[in-house]
């Protein structure tokens, strides 16, 4: 059973989820929060696989509540969705900064929201080719050259060259025929590199793509 927490100040907007998700097998909604204090209370209480949070909440907003989750190391298998009225929000960058697992529109379909907190539950990530593009221009708009760092020494030629390629926004199915691999080995590529750097998921192995410098601006074109 998934479990999930829906963290909104909109009663409507929780109500609207929780009846859709309720309504899957295999999904639960076990609580619901109206700001990001009582989010943090709850996650604590419940220990949900998910967390859809509202990026805009009063008390704490949903960034400061997801890096207090997402760093609390007895919440490790906790994962954060912010959930934004807009795919441009400008506080999309700082949420995947802050540990969130990728983010969905408000208004997304029925069975996009469905499949999406299934995929986030099997560790992969909210983020299209589309998105991890902004992110990373939105990494060279604001940082410097990347500092030499040995961070990513522990991994093999092949993981780094996995790990670019999910920095560049590829799934495992084109990763797989980029580097003419099964879409298996191509997981397993990728999940052995989030292991050996200690990343939650895709969303955050973009950002170390970018902050280690494997990822540059120039893979934009």
């Amino acid at each position: 059973m998934i479990r999930v927490l829906l963290a909104d100040d909109q009663l409507l907007v929780r109500a609207g989820f929780k009846v859709l998700l309720d309504a899957q097998p295999g999904i639960e909604v076990v609580a619901e929060a109206a700001d990001g204090q009582q989010a943090l209370a709850a996650v604590r209480e419940h220990r949900p696989d998910i967390v859809l949070m509202d990026i805009r909440m009063p008390v704490v907003d949903g960034l400061a509540a997801t890096r207090r989750i997402t760093g609390d190391p007895r919440l490790p298998e906790v994962k954060v969705v912010m959930l934004t009225t807009f795919e441009l929000d400008e506080y999309v960058f700082e949420a995947i900064r802050s540990g969130a697992s990728g983010f969905l529109v408000k208004d997304t379909e029925p069975e996009e929201l469905v499949r999406a907190v299934r995929a986030v539950v099997a560790g992969d990530a909210l983020l299209s080719p589309g998105v991890t593009r902004r992110l990373i221009a939105e990494f060279a708009a604001r940082s410097k050259e990347p500092a030499v760092s040995d961070a990513l020494s522990a991994l093999t030629d092949r993981e780094r060259e996995v790990m670019a390629l999910v920095g560049i926004g590829l799934s495992n199915e084109e990763i797989a025929r980029r580097l003419v691999v099964s879409p298996l080995t191509a997981k397993t590529h990728v999940s052995r590199t989030m292991v050996k750097l200690g990343a939650r998921d895709r969303a955050q192995l973009v950002v170390l793509a970018y902050e280690s410098g494997l990822v540059r601006p120039g893979w934009l074109g």
